[in-house]
């Protein structure tokens, strides 16, 4: 089999590319033997022989736009005078053969494409369902740490909170309790003075009642704050632990995400590669080479068993 469908000789290559209706010719020409060679191809895209097939003769069609692409550069290059109707020629050339080729080979591709997207599937389906029942365990006991540290928490508030009533009711009992003491004293001594021994007896007794008073609100004034300051502490600890929970989601999701960008990317690399050594074998078979020789052959390269041969992926 040749590597191009037709040759462009270079003597004839500027009377070519510089008559529309010789270019017209040519392409119609190129893809009736395109059509040709395509029918006698087995559709049955499932045969990995019938695949080759389709790919072989997809880049015979790329090899024919490569060798009249080259023919034009070469009359560009020799006739600095010509460029725009030969270059005009090489797009036309590129563009009309890109499009034949893309559209024998797009059958194979689809099939690709869905064989891709089916493992893809699959693959990404198994490992939801493991993130799933792993994350639902994590869950659960995450809930049942995070309540009972909730209990404990609001039990020691409860605690700190009636300890500091508790505190605030003794000392203004004790500050009040010094208050009357004081007034009795100064009553006992002040006897020859009654009036205003009584009177200051009077004031002790007015300061001491608003001590309490006074101590009573301090207590509850601080009690309703030692409250606030509680629930303004849970909230927060509430949004840290829901922030906490939402960061560790997303880096679940990352997680998720490059393990099948890896994925992806390591099928991509495997289909390029079989498809070089497939097409390198082709090449071995084309040279005249039995099919199962070119086969051991690129085999033993591709495993780097031949001295100074390598495949070039």
């Amino acid at each position: 089999m040749a590597n191009e469908l037709v040759v462009i000789e270079q003597a004839t290559a500027l009377d070519l590319f510089t008559a529309p209706e010789k270019v017209n010719q040519m392409l119609e020409h190129i893809k009736s033997l395109a059509e040709e060679e395509r029918k006698e191809l087995d559709s049955d895209l499932s045969v990995a022989k019938n695949r080759k097939a389709f790919a072989s003769l997809a880049y015979k069609v790329t090899q024919t736009k490569t060798a009249i692409d080259k023919a034009g550069k070469l009359v560009v290059d020799d006739l600095k005078e010509l460029p725009k109707k030969v270059d005009a020629a090489r797009k036309l050339f590129r563009d009309e053969l890109d499009s034949l080729s893309d559209g024998i080979r797009k059958p194979l591709t689809e099939w690709e494409e869905q064989e891709k997207a089916r493992e893809e599937a699959e693959a990404l389906k198994k490992q939801i369902e493991v993130d799933h029942e792993e994350a639902l365990q994590m869950n659960e006991l995450f809930d049942l740490r995070k309540a009972e540290e909730e209990r404990k928490r609001i039990a020691r508030e409860e605690e700190m909170k009636r300890q500091a009533a508790e505190q605030a009711r003794l000392e203004a009992e004790r500050k009040a309790r010094q208050e009357i003491e004081a007034a009795a004293r100064r009553e006992r001594e002040a006897k020859e003075a009654a009036e205003r021994a009584e009177r200051e007896k009077q004031e002790a007794i007015q300061r001491a009642e608003q001590a309490t008073k006074e101590a009573k609100e301090k207590a509850e004034r601080d009690a309703k704050e030692a409250q606030e300051r509680a629930e303004r502490e849970k909230q927060s600890a509430i949004e840290a632990e829901r922030k906490k929970a939402q960061e560790a989601e997303q880096a679940r999701l990352a997680e998720v995400e490059r393990k099948r960008q890896e994925e992806a990317k390591r099928q991509a690399d495997k289909e390029h590669q079989k498809a070089i050594n497939n097409q390198a074998m082709q090449d071995l078979i084309d040279a005249g080479i039995p099919e199962e020789c070119a086969k051991n052959c690129i085999i033993a390269i591709a495993k780097n068993l031949v001295s100074n041969v390598k495949i070039h992926y």
